[in-house]
């Protein structure tokens, strides 16, 4: 007899990924926190992406909703809208750091706040998180009873 089903086995991946993916959010936001938001701008800024006052904006309003996200990936509420809001923001993330490194900028990525250089390590990173929210994606959208843990009859 088989300990888990595949539904079942589904279940426990799609709910650890998802824990651990809120997290991941829950910490970022929060190391932005801790730091005076300029800091965080300046982050954003170097990217070349946007003005002066949309930077700003970005600084003092994504950690917010980077910590509204993980808690809500955490507690598997609206697991459709939750993992595609996270699948776009880290594609959007992922794709600005790509930028960066073909535009030869040598600047802080602020995934975790202020110190961290882009590097193909930073990439890795990010690529296997946005990897993961996709994963997390699709599942969602597979079978409406897949997000959870389903109990065996």
């Amino acid at each position: 007899m088989d300990f888990l089903d595949s539904r079942t086995l589904w279940g426990w991946v799609t709910l650890v990924l998802r824990i651990l993916l809120g997290l991941v959010f829950v910490y970022a936001a929060w190391l932005k926190l801790r730091e005076p938001w300029a800091m965080f701008a300046i982050a954003i800024g170097s990217y070349q992406a946007l003005p002066l006052w949309a930077a700003e904006v970005v600084a003092r309003t994504l950690p917010w909703f980077e910590l509204l996200l993980g808690l809500v990936l955490i507690a598997g509420a609206w697991r459709r809208v939750s993992t595609v809001t996270t699948s776009v923001l880290l594609t959007v993330f992922f794709a600005l750091m790509i930028r960066a490194i073909v535009k030869g900028l040598e600047i802080d990525c602020g995934c975790f706040g202020p110190g961290e250089r882009i590097s193909w390590v930073t990439l890795l990173r990010d690529g296997a998180l946005l990897a993961t929210s996709l994963l997390l994606t699709a599942l969602a959208f597979r079978s409406r009873g897949l997000g959870a843990v389903a109990p065996r009859r």
